[in-house]
């Protein structure tokens, strides 16, 4: 029986193609600076599935099977990632710079984008939940600790992305010093009265300054 699409299932897919996005200028960046990115892209995307292309969610979505097929589209977004990165590090460490600007940028382009007015710490956190991609929404990685308007605090309650980046034998690590990058960037053009930080017991906090 088929299953009717909701609002949810396009949330999720819209952070699936944001996700994309990063690997679209990633691709983009390694091109210009003379990376064989063609044919690491084809060796990965035979390996891993290819992306949306920014096809839209009922023409492509088996709705027999929607939760399996969202989450194969994460599956494979995450593998794709962690592969063109951990080769593009192997590559070169000194690239790590270059792709931190490249999510540093999406964060801001994010933003930007958001279209929302967002004056407290709680709407900001509520903005990142639109774009930050961690597995399913029933998966309810981001466990709050504390909130108030001048400032939230979460926690990871598991690692969604470590299995992926083993798999290419890539470290983990990268993606999150990336992806704090991204936070970071989009938490400040969202509001420039906020700013995003990495606590020493591991909690992350959203905070006016």
């Amino acid at each position: 029986m088929s299953l009717v699409l909701g609002k949810i299932h396009y949330w999720l897919y819209n952070k699936i193609q944001w996700f994309e996005a990063i690997e679209e200028d990633i691709i983009l960046w390694a091109g210009e600076n003379g990376l064989p990115v063609r044919e690491w892209t084809e060796e990965i995307n035979d390996r891993f599935g290819h992306p949306t292309y920014g096809k839209p969610l009922e023409n492509e979505i088996d709705t027999s099977n929607i939760h399996g097929w969202l989450q194969q589209k994460i599956q494979s977004a995450e593998l794709r990632q962690a592969d063109l990165i951990t080769r593009i590090l192997n590559h070169d460490k000194s690239h790590m710079d270059e792709l931190i600007k490249i999510y540093s940028d999406q964060g801001g382009k994010a933003a930007s984008e958001y279209g929302v007015c967002v004056d407290s710490a709680e709407d900001i956190f509520q903005a990142l939940n639109n774009y930050l991609l961690e597995g399913m929404p029933c998966d309810r990685v981001m466990e709050v600790v504390s909130s108030n308007i001048n400032e939230v605090v979460w926690q990871r309650s598991a690692c969604l992305h470590k299995p992926y980046w083993d798999r290419v034998r890539g470290d983990v690590k990268y993606f999150y010093s990336l992806r704090e990058a991204w936070i970071s960037s989009f938490v400040e053009m969202l509001n420039h009265d906020f700013r995003y930080k990495r606590n020493q017991d591991g909690t992350c906090s959203i905070f006016k300054i």
